[in-house]
């Protein structure tokens, strides 16, 4: 698998991406209480909780759609605090979204030559490492199964060439088989040098691809270890997973 795009910063150069104490709010909901993790390129760092515990905050704080009152966010050691959206997206940041974030009236074709940027997965990537997305590149998105959508979804962040892919929920309804075909991403672009942030409520998923898990509880970090540790963790794991 070729790494799309720029080669990510050698590890010894710090993390790619970094918050630093990230208060976040809602009008007066006060959702983000000090967060603090970090992201490597070349790694996978999951970030778990039940639901309304701030993951999907975080993306969005992280993205610049619901900039943080405090703290700081570091990616690839430049300060991107309260960046628009487009300005993330064109440092090398791409986002999978939870509901993936498809036009339905636009062609699989059509989404993923908007996305592309130099340094971007090219169409033979694309078709060798999504083949359903090749078999269906005139049809409708709106047409294809909530799987192949989810596909499209990933292969159109990294047809942008990003450096670092965060995905929420990418694995929320879809059947086993895609599921394993997740897994089988994610272990790809970590080990082609992206960095990827990966949200989800899949505790097996993120134990299997995972090499940095945080857990997030109320706004708040109450865990942050390895797959390893959580495993251990079953007191933990019931409180905070209720698994």
């Amino acid at each position: 698998m070729t790494p799309p795009g720029e080669t990510p910063a050698a590890s010894g150069a710090g993390p790619l991406l970094r918050l630093e104490d990230v208060h976040t709010y809602y009008g007066d909901a006060y959702v983000l209480q000090g967060v603090s993790l970090t992201v490597e390129a070349g790694r996978v760092t999951c970030l778990l909780g039940r639901n309304g515990a701030g993951k999907t905050t975080t993306v969005r704080t992280i993205m610049g759609f619901t900039p943080p009152r405090a703290g700081r966010i570091l990616y690839r050691g430049r300060d991107i605090t309260g960046s628009p959206p487009h300005l993330v997206a064109r440092a090398g940041i791409a986002l999978v979204p939870q509901g993936r974030g498809i036009f339905p009236d636009l062609t699989v074709q059509q989404h993923l030559a908007l996305a592309r940027r130099p340094g971007g997965w090219t169409p033979r990537q694309v078709a060798e490492r999504f083949p359903v997305l090749q078999e269906r590149a005139g049809q409708a998105a709106g047409l294809l199964s909530g799987g192949e959508q989810q596909m499209l979804a990933i292969a159109r962040a990294l047809a942008m060439g990003p450096q670092l892919v965060i995905l929420d929920e990418p694995t929320e309804g879809l059947a086993p088989l895609f599921v394993l075909r997740v897994r089988e991403i994610l272990t790809e672009m970590s080990r082609a040098g992206l960095g990827v942030l990966l949200v989800e409520q899949n505790l097996p998923l993120a134990l299997a691809v995972a090499h940095r898990i945080y857990i997030l509880n109320k706004g708040r970090v109450v865990f942050e270890g390895t797959p390893e540790e959580l495993r251990a963790a079953a007191e933990l794991r019931q409180q905070y997973l209720g698994v």
